[in-house]
């Protein structure tokens, strides 16, 4: 799968959870979820459930707690689905 591909799909699966539509709009791999997304933490288990439906993986949560940016969410979701 195509980095693009991955980054495409994880911006859109984040987007219904995304407080902060400022930081959502200039969006990149530094992105911090939680802190510039503002996406809550309990939220987190929707989007990882997601992440997993929509590319066909299983994520462990010690992999869900290394993940803090948009950037490290395509390099996981991209490690899984290889």
């Amino acid at each position: 799968m195509e980095r693009e591909v991955a980054y495409a799909a994880v911006v859109k699966i984040l987007t219904p959870h995304v407080k902060n539509q400022q930081a959502l709009d200039s969006v990149s791999d530094a992105t911090n979820i939680l802190d510039d997304l503002k996406v809550n933490s309990a939220r987190l288990v929707d989007v990882v459930l997601a992440f997993e439906d929509e590319f066909d993986i299983e994520i462990p949560d010690e992999d869900v707690d290394s993940v803090n940016t948009v950037g490290d969410c395509v390099d996981l979701v991209l490690a899984r689905a290889s």
